[in-house]
């Protein structure tokens, strides 16, 4: 794998329930900038993403944000990141931030986080790019998701061997350590029938 020069993140618009996840948001924000590593992200200041960008810019790090133009138009783009993109839907933003960045990170969010780290997971399992991907785990937030992909692979749809192409870690410089390191899973995603 090559060098991660730069990792989208997707992550809350909301701030969450607990100091934790900003206090997260904050420390991975600075590791970023103490790895070199510039952040693509969905280039607002609401949520997390606006403490994610903050404490990031605030070390001296870098971050291009890609943001649609319904969410430009009500005022909602981060007037301090570096460099920004207007894209017209949610699909383009999506496809432009996974054409920016070497790999993927998910922080605690809501539908829209998830959905967007399900399809950079489902990509790579279907080999259409081979990039890492990583939850980062602030208060055991993904315990209760991973939970259920543990049922998946009870339930014989996906295997097991591909829960493990994902790395999930509560530690923010453990988090792009392991991404750095990152290794491909060879397994294929379809199992025999019974």
């Amino acid at each position: 794998m090559k060098p991660l020069s730069s990792i989208a993140v997707f992550c809350g618009s909301n701030t969450g329930g607990s100091v934790a996840y900003t206090d997260g948001a904050v420390s991975l924000g600075e590791s970023f900038a103490d790895s070199g590593i510039k952040l693509i992200y969905g280039g607002t200041h609401k949520g997390l993403m606006g403490v994610l960008a903050d404490a990031l810019l605030e070390s001296k790090g870098h971050a291009h944000g890609v943001i649609t133009q319904r969410l430009y138009a009500k005022g909602h783009l981060h007037p301090k990141i570096q460099a920004h993109e207007v894209v017209a839907t949610m699909r383009e933003r999506k496809g432009r931030m996974a054409e920016l960045s070497d790999g993927f990170v998910a922080m605690p969010g809501g539908i829209g986080t998830l959905e967007e780290f399900m399809e950079v997971w489902t990509l790579n399992q279907l080999g259409e790019i081979c990039k890492p991907l990583g939850l980062f785990n602030i208060n055991g937030f993904f315990d209760p998701f991973m939970a259920f992909i543990d049922h998946m692979i009870e339930e014989r749809f996906l295997p097991a061997e591909h829960r493990h192409s994902i790395v999930v870690e509560s530690d923010p410089k453990r988090l792009l350590n392991s991404l750095q390191h990152y290794q491909p899973i060879g397994v294929p995603k379809w199992l025999p029938n019974l």
